[in-house]
Parts: structure tokens; sequence; C-alpha cells
């Protein structure tokens, strides 16, 4: 009886090498087998990596052009009471200047102040 010694490392180790295939296309088409599968997770991988990153970039885009008008409006509003402010600023200094005008009148001609204004 010819009988080979056991493998180093017992059973199990031995039933997790490859069995060796002396045409080799075994190997060969289990090789294409794991390339293919590898491959293949690789792109379901980068899809839905590539979707959930369009998600986000939407998302930021959404979230961009709603600051933009809120934004917006606020500036509308700054500009707004600004403008109204401005006015009437303008309106105070025109009553204020109209006053300082007819006092000087009435000192100037020695007359009342409501004589000055009547003028």
């Amino acid at each position: 009886m010819n009988q080979k010694p056991p493998e180093p490392g017992g059973f199990i180790l031995s039933a997790l090498r490859p069995r060796q295939d002396p045409s080799g296309k075994g190997l060969q088409i289990m090789r294409k087998i794991v390339l293919a599968s590898a491959i293949a997770v690789s792109a379901l991988g980068l899809a839905a990596c590539s979707e959930s990153t369009e998600d986000a970039a939407g998302d930021t885009v959404e979230n961009a052009a709603a600051d933009t008008e809120a934004n917006v409006d606020a500036m509308g509003e700054g500009i707004e009471d600004a403008a109204n402010d401005t006015g009437e600023a303008v309106d105070n200094a025109t009553d204020a200047a109209e006053e300082e005008a007819t006092e000087a009148e009435a000192d100037i001609q020695g007359e009342t102040e409501t004589e000055a204004a009547a003028d």
C-alpha cells in the first residue's frame, strides 16, 4: 500500500487548500467567477455611492437656494427700513432748518416767530 503521510495542519487545513486540477481549467473558471463577482460588487458599491452623493449634492443646492432667498428677503427688509429711516431723518432735518430760518428771520427783522413764519 502506498499511503501519503498526513499533511501538516490536519484535515481542516487540507480541506481549505485548493485541489490540483490536472487540466488547470477548473482554477481558471473559478478565477474568472471570483473576478466577475469582485467587479460586480465594486460597480454596485460605486453606483450606490454615486447616488447618495448625487442626493446630498441636490440637498445642498436646495439648502443654498433657500438660504439665499432668506438673505435676499432680509436684505430687502433692511433696505426698506433704512430708506424709511433716511426719509424720516430728511423730514426732521428740513423741519429743524425751517424753524431755525424762521427764528433767524424774526431776530433779524425784529418780528415774532409767527410774523416771520407768515412772510
